[in-house]
């Protein structure tokens, strides 16, 4: 055991400390005085309290125990975790008594499995969730660092087969040397070496192609076995060679041939199929490539062959293009790269999910691409795009409020709310709802009812003057019980048949099985023969499609069928939309050219009639090329975002537009319309490069522009629709970094926009990069057995063996020593003092009475022997001093040393005071000490004090009996000095004596 001191310069204090003491030790005042002693004492050690506080003292105590944290790499290469859990648990069960242990689970990041403690793992298995696509041990020596404490044998066991991807290992290791923390190392042979697996490395081609060049794609693959397989590449989704493989075990290069037939940038992909493979993940590999060429359009169509007016005027326009059904536009961000715009040819938003729609916003805004929408009986907002993503893109609105005169509307809302439609089908049901009651006005009639096996109004039919009530109570339905739809259409066609409306409409939405049955025929009779009519919507398969279809045929309604719930909205928009039958505006007119632009050379001639459009309402910052009398936008455009859209409300097919389908001028105007869609950049002005380190993606961007002030803006975009925005950072002239953080394995797209020093754009690119699978299912065959060691003997430790277990607990406890402080003890003990200090300076407290009964509860302990009868009988040294002073007053008034006086003077004593002075004359008294030890007697009692001016005393009466007169006095002598004691054989007189005693007691009284 030790101590140590924390600021030990403030032991320098303890320096004036000392002479305090020994100057309150020499002062006359306390010299002899016991209570001064304990004063001093109190003093003394108040202060020193203090001192020692102040400089943090510690008590050093030796302990004899170890404190073990296990890490364990929990990512995909190592073994299952049942073995690693039961070398854990055999290796805790040769632990000390006191010894304690915890657990730490790495992958790249890291969780505390187990705490520390004294108790075995037995019992204990894997639990924490940590993300094991990465390996960073150094992570879980770091946050074990941080638990061990300092005052034990505190050690690492590090369970891993030493394929670290992230993070660094050797500076946690040298962190934890630091700190006197021993890392020993378990190597465990990898998962990755021990079963079958063939990996995609890498997939490299030109970044740069032509149309119609033939380019060689190489392909690394390693493979842990020999075997047979089969390459398959894919340009984005569409496959374009394919080829029989014999791998070696190691590393194999593979080439193929391909032609680059399409234009624009595209995704590649190499697929690797071998038989026996075990692990999936790493069978493909990307890589992307621009294809320069003639443009590229996608056209879809919502009526098969109604684009063959589009497709000649694309030809004409040297324009390469593709026609598919909406259905089968691409799902993923990367294909929309491929092309440069987008015609959506009279297709509905029901034919189109949510997601598509998102992509495609996504695409213009962010990418580039151009957009083009053209009208007919599906399109705009007969389509349903009501507050779409496309919508959103587009140069016009689907609402036409204020716009012309609609008679009133009276729409009911059936919903089924059963415990099937729990989750996102309710959720959209209650989004369309709430669309439907946005395009409606204050002067139609909405009602909603919710229904499962009984009914409830959530809103009972009534005018829309308050919105947002209708909406917030359209939001508060929730999903339980079965399914009966009789009863519910039933009261909606009840309650809506008291509605006065010029028009009645009722959409049932259901995606079940109703339980009841009623006389559907019947129903719909009356429904029709008071106007009303009736849509129905099934969702899914489990819907009752039969039924759903009679009905709405029946009531004079359409049949939706939708397997994707996010059309549900598109569905009740349109619905609304086709209610209103005020949309398409049937009536022949010449357009009128409005804000043409640079389009003003083409109309400049003149342009053809028009029979029909679909009604609608520009944006405020878009251009209206030409108008109709409404005046409605005929044809509209604006620049959104990166890209540019186009609204032309007219058909294509000559339906509504013959005269412009049969203009000689049309393939020349509408494919100058399409080309201003098209992307403004081409020659990138930068390249991108994407490095992976670890789970972190950092982007390199070499600016080809000569300004090095310029600064850039990054934009990815993934699968998953999730933008992430970064400002590069400048890493050297016209060099720069944007750090991502970390992105999950797949394709990206990213747009870089340049600016220059004045804040104008100086360019921008489009491109792609590939994040690859985790590292953790790569294959290596590197051994790394020997770094391993090296970590662990830098740091006092060794490696351990799967056979041996308890070589962790193996060999002598190194002596650790634990601090306990004791500041804070120390300082209460003075704040304890303090107050004990003030009272026996400030308290008069009866020390002899204490001392006295002290003495009769300890009296060994307290020195009774000295406080007997001999030590009683010693005078204390103020006795000697009194004395004194008495014979100095004697002398004054002319007394002898026997105690006479003369007459009238202050000391004369009667007779009876004489006799008492002779008999204490014949008592002898000791000699003073100059330690002397206060007596525990109890001194007599104080008698008055005679003053000057007191009158003599009373003479004894006759019939009191008169005693001998004492001798003759001697010689008057000289006053003694103070402090002198009267010459031997002579004693004090009575008086005298009656005086100290007084003035002791007095004394005595004060303290």
């Amino acid at each position: 055991m030790g101590i140590r001191f924390d600021f030990p310069w403030a032991l320098l204090l303890l320096l004036p400390l000392i002479g305090f003491a020994v100057l309150t030790w020499r002062s006359p005042a306390r010299r002899g005085r016991g209570p001064r002693r304990l004063f001093l004492a109190l003093r003394l050690t108040l202060l020193a309290s203090l001192i020692l506080s102040a400089a943090g003292l510690q008590a050093v105590l030796p302990v004899h125990e170890r404190a073990v944290f296990y890490v364990a790499d929990r990512s995909e290469s190592m073994p299952s975790g049942k073995g690693v859990e039961d070398w854990l648990r055999r290796s805790a069960e040769a632990k000390g008594k006191r010894d304690q242990v915890g657990v730490i689970a790495a992958g790249l990041d890291s969780a505390v499995e187990r705490s520390l403690s004294a108790e075995p793992l037995a019992g204990w298995g894997f639990a924490a969730q940590v993300n094991r696509m990465f390996s960073n041990p150094g992570s879980g020596l770091q946050l074990a660092s941080g638990l061990l404490p300092t005052r034990s044998d505190s050690r690492v066991v590090l369970v891993t087969d030493g394929r670290e991807n992230a993070g660094d290992l050797a500076r946690q290791a040298r962190l934890l040397k630091d700190r006197g923390i021993v890392l020993d190392i378990l190597p465990v042979a990898s998962a990755a070496a021990s079963r079958p697996d063939a990996a995609v490395d890498s997939v490299k081609l030109p970044a740069s192609l032509y149309q119609a060049e033939k380019y060689t794609l190489e392909v690394a693959v390693t493979s842990t076995v020999a075997a047979e397989g089969e390459l398959r590449v894919f340009e984005d989704n569409r496959e374009i060679a394919r080829s029989a493989v014999a791998l070696e075990k190691g590393e194999n290069r593979l080439a193929l041939e391909a032609l680059a037939a399409s234009t624009g940038l595209h995704r590649y992909r190499a697929e690797l199929y071998m038989a026996g493979d075990e692990v999936s993940a790493n069978n493909a590999g990307y890589a992307f490539s621009r294809v320069n060429g003639p443009p590229q359009v996608l056209i879809a169509e919502g009526e098969p062959g109604s684009s063959a007016n589009l497709a000649n005027v694309l030809k004409s326009g040297l324009i390469g293009y593709s026609v598919v059904p909406p259905e089968q536009l691409p799902l993923e961000l990367a294909d929309y790269a491929a092309f440069d715009s987008l015609i959506l040819n009279n297709v509905p938003a029901t034919r189109l999910p949510e997601k598509v729609m998102r992509l495609i916003e996504q695409a213009v805004r962010d990418y580039g691409m151009g957009l083009v929408m053209t009208g007919g009986d599906q399109s705009y907002g007969m389509g349903g795009y009501f507050k779409t993503p496309i919508e959103q893109a587009l140069p016009v609105k689907m609402e036409l409020t204020g716009k012309r005169e609609i008679p009133p509307l009276a729409m009911a809302l059936v919903i089924d709310r059963s415990g099937s439609m729990s989750g996102g089908k309710l959720d959209l049901a209650k989004e369309a709802a709430m669309r439907t009651v946005e395009l409606l006005r204050a002067k139609d009639t909405v009602g909603v009812l919710a229904f499962d096996s009984s009914l409830w109004w959530v809103a009972e039919p009534t005018p829309l003057t308050d919105k947002d009530d209708m909406v917030n109570r359209i939001g508060s339905i929730q999903a339980e019980g079965g399914t009966d739809i009789f009863p519910a259409v039933q009261e909606a066609y009840r309650q809506l048949s008291e509605v006065k409306a010029a028009r009645k409409h009722i959409i049932l939405l259901t995606d079940g099985q109703s339980a009841g049955g009623g006389s559907y025929e019947s129903l719909t009779r009356e429904m029709t023969a008071k106007g009303i009519t009736m849509s129905t919507v099934a969702v899914g398969t489990d819907s009752d499609q039969q039924l759903l279809e009679r009905l709405a045929g029946l009531a004079n309604g359409r049949y939706y069928f939708t397997d994707d719930q996010s059309t549900i909205p598109a569905i009740f928009s349109r619905e609304t939309v086709l209610l209103s039958r005020t949309y398409i505006v049937d009536k022949p007119f010449v357009p009128a050219i409005g804000q043409a632009a640079d389009w003003d050379k083409l109309f400049r001639s003149g342009v053809p009639q028009v029979n029909a459009y679909v009604a609608t309402t520009p944006k405020e910052l878009a251009e209206v090329g030409l108008l109709s009398p409404e005046p409605d936008p005929l044809l509209a455009r604006w620049q959104y975002g990166s890209g540019r859209t186009v609204a032309w409300t007219s058909d294509v097919t000559g339906k509504w537009a013959p005269d412009w389908t049969g203009w000689t001028k049309f393939a020349d105007t509408f494919s100058q319309i399409v080309k201003w869609t098209f992307p403004q950049f081409h020659a990138s002005p930068v390249e991108v490069t994407a490095d992976t380190s670890g789970a972190e993606t950092v982007l390199s961007l070499d600016s080809r522009t000569s300004d090095t002030a310029a600064q850039a803006k990054v934009i990815v975009s993934g699968d998953d629709l999730a933008e992430r925005t970064a400002d590069a950072l400048p890493a050297a002239p016209g060099q720069y970094r944007a750090e991502l953080g970390e992105l999950a394995p797949g394709t990206y797209l990213t747009r870089v926009d340049l600016q220059d020093s004045s804040g104008a754009s100086a360019g921008a690119a489009s491109t792609g990069f590939v994040v690859p699978y985790s590292p953790e299912y790569r294959i290596d065959e590197g051994d790394a057995m020997d770094r391993l060691k090296q970590l662990a003997e830098s740091t006092g430790g060794k490696l351990l063996r799967l056979d041996r277990p308890e070589e962790v607990f193996a060999g002598p406890v190194r002596p650790g020593e634990r601090q306990i402080g004791l500041s804070l003890p120390l300082l209460i003990a003075a704040l304890l003092l303090w107050p004990l200090d003030i009272a026996s300076r400030r308290l008069a407290l009866p020390w002899q009475r204490i001392a006295a009964a002290l003495a009769r509860l300890h009296p060994r302990r307290l020195g009774g022997a000295r406080l007997g009868p001999d030590a009683a009988a010693e005078p204390p040294a103020a006795l000697s001093r009194l004395r004194g002073r008495q014979e100095r007053a004697r002398a004054f008034y002319g007394a002898d040393r026997s105690g006479n006086a003369p007459s009238g003077s202050p000391v004369s004593s009667t007779a009876a005071e004489r006799e008492a002075s002779a008999q204490d004359q014949a008592r002898p008294i000791p000699p003073p000490t100059d330690r002397p030890e206060r007596s525990t007697r109890t001194p007599p009692a104080p008698a008055a004090v005679p003053r000057p001016d007191a009158r003599p005393a009373r003479t004894a009466s006759p019939a009191e009996p008169q005693r001998p007169q004492a001798p003759a006095a001697a010689p008057v002598r000289p006053a003694p000095s103070a402090g002198s004691e009267p010459p031997p054989g002579e004693a004090a007189s009575p008086a005298a004596n009656e005086t100290f005693n007084r003035l002791l007691a007095a004394k005595q009284r004060r303290r």
